[in-house]
Order: structure tokens, then C-alpha cells, then sequence
């Protein structure tokens, strides 16, 4: 789905904080959107998790900043850290450039699948609806 030359791709889920989930097996890729890095804007650190820990859906477990902006990065299902993108500890700007492939933030081993209920789909009206409401809240920032 492309909104407003936004593009959101249809086969992730969503979170309302503007963080993905690809889902690969038992294990989902986690990253920001495209819409969420720009409101966002230059991303110029990225605070890495530590491996092995265990993370609840929608608690915080890292963080990111640009300028003007400290990002507390929720955990879109329970599981265990398996991997974090080290790229991002020196090009924290991946995020920024290439949101959806080089600029993905931490694979988690999944404990409970059911919580990807909780998510929204790219092609669901919800999620649409929802991308409409926070392209009018965040019209400013982007122009």
C-alpha cells in the first residue's frame, strides 16, 4: 500500500507506534516504517539490545534518537532477542535510507504467535484508516 508516497508493504504488520513485523517462521524481523522514520526524521544513534533477553509485546527493550527526538522502541510480540542489526551502531542513518530491508532493528524468536492478532495488516481498511489519521497529526513535520 502506498499512502501519500508513503510505502507501506503488504505482507507486514503494523504496530501504532510505526514499527513492521516480517514474519519468518518463529521468528519476526522487527523495524520502523518508512512513515515513522521521516516523522522521526535523521535517526543519529540506536541503542542495541542485548541477545538473549526477553522482551514482552509492547515493552520497551530499545531506543533510537534524532535531533530532536528520543524514540522508546516497543517489542511488537513476547520472545527472545536473537539478533540485532549491529549495522545500525555505525550507520544509524540505514534506518532512514533503507527502512524496510538494510535498516531493520532485531529478529525475536516468537512465544506466542497469537499476539501478531494484536497487529494490524498493510492492505487491512484499519490500517489505512489509521495512516490517514496520522498523516493529518503529523502534516507539519511532513510538508
Amino acid at each position: 500500500m502506498n499512502v501519500a508516497g508513503i510505502e507501506f508493504p503488504d505482507d507486514l504488520y503494523y504496530d501504532r507506534k510505526h514499527d513492521w513485523v516480517r514474519v519468518e517462521g518463529d521468528v519476526v524481523v522487527q523495524g520502523m516504517t518508512d512513515f515513522g522514520q521521516r516523522i522521526a526524521q535523521e535517526i543519529v544513534f540506536v541503542e542495541m539490545p542485548r541477545m538473549g533477553r526477553e522482551v514482552e509485546q509492547d515493552e520497551t527493550f530499545m531506543s533510537m534518537e534524532s535531533g530532536k527526538w528520543v524514540g522508546r522502541i516497543p517489542a511488537a510480540v513476547s520472545g527472545k532477542i536473537l539478533e540485532a542489526n549491529d549495522e545500525l551502531e555505525w550507520e544509524p542513518m540505514l534506518v532512514n535510507e533503507s527502512p524496510y530491508d538494510e535498516g531493520w532493528l532485531v529478529k525475536i524468536e516468537m512465544t506466542d504467535p497469537s499476539e501478531l492478532d494484536s497487529l494490524m495488516k498493510g492492505n487491512s481498511p484499519e490500517f489505512k484508516a489509521f495512516i490517514e489519521e496520522q498523516l493529518e497529526e503529523y502534516e507539519e513535520i511532513l510538508g
